[in-house]
């Protein structure tokens, strides 16, 4: 047999360990989310209970892979050589999309990936068998279209079901508990607790069981046979200990029940998802022994119809164990995982912050329709049951910033019905995304709880449906991106091997680049986060106005350069920076100063206010930058023509004030000595005054055409961001100056 099938299985198990890698990276964040977001432990406590979670999921796990062998597609249409250039296929894609989306830390489904890469590979290898035979068949002979949609539906139908379930069992836990409810877990805690464990017992370890050939038959048997006196056992055993924990040992019982909803919805990952990392790997192992086997006998591979691969699978345990490990050591180690958005907390945490998606009309009438919808329930319902209903809802005071996105009544919720539904789902053998019960979980508990009110609801929304609305491009992207890889590898051969080998070695390089750069942004935070008494509110005003005042001249002087130069280039490289800019001081305007403030106990109403408008001055000069660099590239991108010697004389001499001016300011800040300040507001008026005499020649030369219309348009355009910079830099000054006075 050619030794390049050797080769090509090598590949996927190397590719198997790097989309094991990249793959917890991305999905670690389903089953940690509810114990970070409402600090039940500490991180190496949840990373530990996490862990042995993975490790007994992955050897739950061998019912699973029959989704990459014949999931989608009939493998006895399929010939041997074929099937595992459809393989590698997936394997390539799947390596690549992932890290492309956690080297921008955006979450996706590694069951949808999978799921239609091999839906993907599978109709490029049909149809290019097809083409190649020149055969008269339909294309359902070869792709399983039945059972596909069986498993496409169960994933998407699984985010109604998640949303609704959360929503529900979340709405009937406040109704008994309330935010306050120590006073009644007391009496309730324990009875909460053996229903909680009860239910992660039954469905993350009696169910999960199912799937393994690490027990018996007979023990399974037994188990089938006696299951509801074992669940009752179980609920009788676990409400007793817990409450024995909570009364006698005084134990924080929700503490055990987040950290076991943890470890069960880190079982239910690695038990559910582990196919989608090593399934494609150990069906190119199997065909490849398939293919030894037959070609020891005197057979032609190339005859070779892969029809054993519907067979039951039985795989060996220590393969598992490695996937597991490996998954384990990606947990505590890999950046990538730590760095995945944090896109379900931000949307489900109580309370406020800053909200990371804006209103969309869907968003906003959506709202509308629930708020029209509840005054509705709202006139139809009791004055008591309200009365009660509200009681119960009712937010603890005095809640502050510092405090868990949640509490955790809710983080048991979120982790026992997300654990309980993917567990259902895995006993069924139906590849139910992680991310997308987890998160619609999480989201339905946050709407319940109220968390959603009329000051976050549309940009919740709106991050929710934009979430979805990724989910189905990566279902887009991961169907064309595998069949254009299995067709590269059908039509390339060997050649096509080697190539896409060393692109997937360079792109993983170039993505650890940008995401080793995105890292390092992300480190520099902005003094905001660190302020929290009146000195350090000045010192941080002081420390990035030194340096966000040497960068916007700097923009702003290039730009003028770019202009004359007609550097479009360089322009549109401002242009971007400027925008940057411009967003920073647009997200901090809206989103920091009032928690900012908040945060601050001691300042003096003067410092919060010069603070305010420091802020507000930053923004009106980086949205002055924006409009002249983005008008700048506009002009010269469209090929107009350049300035004229006397229009960029005019511009020199206004940029070159603009700048001594703001030069000096900078010094001043160094040296904290803001004595010669009277002198620079002379220097704006004088600015100003050649603002006007710069206005007054451009309408000449308009006059006399011998500046034409788009020519004029930019130039007054820049002349006036220019004075709004000159402007906007004066009360900078003023405002500065004030707040360091108040600190002296």
């Amino acid at each position: 047999m050619d030794s390049i099938y050797l080769v090509i299985v090598l590949v996927l198990l190397g590719l198997a360990a790097m989309d094991l890698i990249v793959g917890v990276a991305n999905d670690a964040v389903n089953f940690l989310n509810s114990s970070i977001g409402s600090r039940v432990a500490p991180m190496w406590i949840i990373l530990t209970v996490a862990s042995v979670g993975v490790i007994i999921g992955a050897m739950f796990s061998t019912g699973m892979m029959e989704i990459a062998r014949s999931g989608v597609f009939y493998p006895e249409k399929f010939t041997f050589a074929s099937i595992m250039m459809l393989f590698l296929a997936v394997m390539i894609t799947d390596v690549i999309l992932l890290d492309v989306f956690n080297t921008f830390g955006l979450p996706t489904s590694t069951t949808v990936s999978l799921v239609f890469e091999l839906l993907g590979a599978a109709v490029a290898v049909a149809l290019f068998t097809i083409w190649q035979n020149n055969e008269a068949v339909d294309l359902s002979q070869y792709i399983n279209t039945g059972k596909a949609l069986k498993i496409i539906s169960g994933i998407f139908i699984s985010v109604l079901i998640s949303f609704v379930v959360g929503s529900v069992v979340m709405y009937f836990s406040r109704l008994i508990f309330s935010f306050n409810y120590k006073k009644s877990f007391q009496y309730l805690g324990a009875i909460w607790g053996g229903i909680a464990l009860t239910a992660i017992a039954y469905f993350a370890i009696l169910k999960g069981l199912k799937s393994t050939t690490l027990i018996s038959g007979e023990v399974m048997s037994y188990i089938n046979e006696h299951t509801s006196t074992i669940l009752l056992y179980t609920f009788v055993g676990m409400t007793l200990l817990m409450g024995i924990l909570q009364h006698l040992f005084k134990v924080k019982i929700l503490t055990i029940i987040i950290l076991a909803g943890t470890a069960a919805l880190a079982l239910s990952f690695a038990g559910n998802d582990l196919v989608n990392f090593i399934g494609v790997f150990m069906a190119g192992k199997s065909s490849f022994d398939l293919a030894s086997a037959f070609a020891a006998q005197g057979g032609d591979i190339n005859q070779l119809y892969m029809h054993q691969l519907n067979d039951a699978v039985a795989v060996d345990w220590r393969y598992l164990f490695g996937a597991g490990t490996i998954m384990v050591l990606a947990l505590w180690f890999s950046k990538k995982a730590k760095n995945v958005t944090k896109t379900e907390v931000n949307l489900s945490r109580q309370g406020e912050g800053v909200e990371q998606f804006s209103s969309t009309k869907a968003s906003r009438s959506l709202v509308r329709n629930a708020l029209n919808m509840g005054r509705l329930v709202n006139y139809i319902t009791p004055v008591k049951v309200k009365d009660f209903i509200e009681s119960r809802f009712k937010p603890l005071e005095n809640k502050k910033a510092s405090d868990p996105s949640f509490d955790l009544i809710r983080a048991s919720v979120n982790l026992t019905v997300a654990a309980m539904l993917i567990s259902l789902g895995t006993s069924l053998k139906l590849p139910l995304s992680t991310t997308y019960v987890t998160f619609m979980v999480a989201m339905g508990s946050a709407l319940a709880d109220r968390a959603w009110g009329r000051e976050s609801a549309v940009y919740r929304i709106t991050g929710v449906l934009t979430v979805i609305s990724g989910w189905f491009l990566t279902a887009f992207v991961a169907f064309s991106a595998a069949a254009i890889v299995a067709l590269i590898l059908m039509v390339g051969g060997i050649y096509a091997i080697v190539g896409l080998i060393i692109l997937v070695i360079i792109l993983l390089i170039q993505f650890a680049m940008v995401h080793k750069k995105r890292e390092a942004k992300e480190e520099q935070k902005t003094a905001s986060d660190i302020i929290t008494n009146e000195d350090e509110l000045i010192n941080s005003c002081s420390i990035e106005m030194e340096e966000a005042i040497s960068s916007m001249v700097r923009i702003y002087r290039t730009t003028i350069d770019g202009v004359f130069n007609e550097d479009r280039k360089t322009l549109h490289n401002l242009q971007r920076e400027a925008n940057a800019i411009y967003l920073k001081y647009k997200n901090r305007r809206h989103y920091e100063v009032v928690p900012t403030l908040k945060r601050i106990k001691d300042a003096s109403i003067e410092s919060e206010q010069f603070y305010i408008q420091i802020i507000d001055y930053f923004y009106e000069i980086s949205k002055a930058l924006k409009a002249m660099t983005e008008a700048s590239f506009n002009y010269i991108n469209d090929n107009h023509e350049g300035f004229s010697d006397e229009q960029m004389d005019d511009l020199k001499k206004l940029s070159d004030m603009v700048i001594e001016v703001s030069n000096e300011f900078v010094k001043m800040i160094q040296d904290r000595d803001y004595s010669e300040l009277e002198q620079l507001k002379n220097k704006r008026q004088l600015i100003s005054d050649f603002y006007s005499a710069a206005t007054r020649n451009q309408i000449k030369r308009a006059k006399s055409q011998s500046s034409g219309t788009r020519n004029s348009i930019l130039f007054l355009a820049l002349l006036n961001e220019t004075k709004i910079i000159a402007m906007q830099s004066s009360n900078l000054m003023k405002s500065q100056r004030r707040l360091v006075r108040l600190q002296k």
